[in-house]
């Protein structure tokens, strides 16, 4: 039997509903779809199409920016800002991606106990001068989609046969980054080793993605056939990340994808990386089903996810990064 050739779609707006007969349903598709796929498009997201349209619009306007406008904004040592093309190598890749991105984290005052003990990865946002608009746009887009996240998560519990609060106690203070991601038309003489992004997958726990009608993303199966992610409007396309796969003991697939600009133009998307608190720990005991092995130690979520952007990104080589 072949693997998936398409990506299933869940209307995830019974996770709401007071009915736990309706959740738990949603909870089987998410299961199916994480199991069989480690993809799903979601509807019924509640993410707001006004706030959206309004992250999706700043954000253009900033990529269009001259470059050394754009520069003021330079990555920080807390992965905030921009990131100028070349700058993101994925592993095993031969050339780094041929994009650039902004990013955002949860804003943490200087004071913050984890920002003055130099946790990494952590304290205030980074925000340019130009667009005005800008940093609000991202800032409500940010917590929107950490709403469908939270809630998501309850139906991924759902999924796992725990409680639907299973996660909420590793989420305190999420390790949330969302980047807007910019996508120049691909070269008319780029060679196979040319990508928007190169075939990765994701370091933390799930992914919730905002897409253009560009076209590009594909998924890898099993086959290693290349599965195209289609643009659906309205949609967040949902994946797996290697700690999730890590928590489930492999029930969960933690997917290969890949960006290919081949739309002759630009494209944008804002990719919402929703990981766990810095020391949640990621244990497989936790959701290991009869008499299963774990196949994975524990970890803390952020040494993982810090290690795989240290090893992703040029910057953070140099001894000026802690």
């Amino acid at each position: 039997m072949s693997d998936f050739t398409a990506i299933p779609l869940i209307d995830i707006s019974p996770l709401r509903s007071p009915e736990l007969a309706a959740r738990e349903q949603v909870g089987r598709q998410i299961r199916e779809a994480c199991t069989r796929v480690g993809f799903f498009y979601i509807t019924g997201h509640g993410v707001p199409e006004p706030v959206i349209d309004a992250a999706m619009d700043a954000a253009m306007t900033f990529f269009r920016l001259p470059p050394e406008e754009k520069m003021k904004a330079k990555v920080n040592k807390n992965h905030r800002g921009f990131n100028a093309r070349g700058g993101a190598l994925m592993y095993g890749a031969k050339r780094p991606d041929y994009k650039e991105f902004y990013q955002v984290g949860l804003e943490l005052p200087e004071d913050d106990p984890d920002v003055l003990a130099g946790q990494a990865l952590r304290g205030p946002n980074l925000w340019p001068e130009q667009p005005a608009a800008f940093r609000p746009a991202m800032e409500a887009y940010y917590e929107a989609v950490a709403g469908c996240g939270a809630q998501l998560l309850r139906g991924v519990a759902l999924s796992l046969g725990v409680a639907e609060d299973f996660f909420e106690s590793r989420y305190r203070k999420r390790l949330q980054r969302t980047q807007a991601v910019y996508y120049p038309p691909h070269p008319a003489d780029a060679d196979a080793d040319t990508f928007g992004v190169a075939p990765h997958t994701d370091f933390g726990c799930i992914t919730l993605l905002y897409q253009d009608d560009s076209g590009g993303l594909e998924v890898q199966n099993l086959d290693g056939a290349w599965v195209e992610a289609t643009p659906m409007p309205g949609t967040f396309v949902i994946n797996v990340g290697d700690l999730l796969e890590r928590w489930s003991n492999k029930r969960f697939r933690s997917d290969a994808h890949r960006v290919v600009n081949r739309s002759g133009h630009e494209r944008l998307s804002i990719a919402t990386f929703y990981d766990p608190t810095y020391d949640a720990v990621v244990d497989p005991r936790d959701l290991l089903v009869g008499d299963a092995e774990p196949e994975f130690p524990p970890i803390a979520a952020g040494d993982y996810i810090l290690g795989r952007i240290n090893s992703s990104f040029g910057y953070r080589s140099k001894a000026a990064v802690a």
